[in-house]
């Protein structure tokens, strides 16, 4: 189905496992850096990242897959503990917020909507 970048700096398994259970192929990050390394060395049809990500916050990672997306923007879902500060984070936004913990039917529900949106 799609490729995905799962970012998190502690459950990253977890999460790359429910959307690999969609079908999808989903490549796991630890970090913002390592995110930042991932989108630059390969193409992804979405992003799934945590906000608070130890080295840097979920903004970088966001900028990052907007960026790079060329205006065939990539589906970006920040899944958190701390909603209000991600949301209130400067451009650009992502696609849809998600309070942790997050149900992974919904999850998976939600990453297949943007994706179908986008095409894929």
């Amino acid at each position: 189905m799609a490729r995905i970048l799962c970012v998190d700096d502690e459950q990253v398994e977890v999460k790359c496992a429910v959307l690999a259970m969609a079908g999808h192929t989903v490549t796991p990050a630890a970090s913002a850096r390592e995110a930042l390394e991932k989108l630059r060395d390969n193409d992804y049809d979405a992003v799934v990242t945590d906000w608070l990500l130890g080295d840097a916050d979920g903004r970088v990672v966001v900028e990052a897959a907007k960026n790079k997306s060329n205006g065939d923007a990539i589906p970006v879902v920040v899944v958190t503990a701390f909603i209000t500060h991600a949301y209130a984070a400067a451009e650009p936004l992502a696609d849809l917020y998600l309070e942790k913990p997050v149900d992974p039917e919904e999850l998976i529900l939600i990453v297949n909507e943007l994706l179908k949106q986008r095409g894929k």
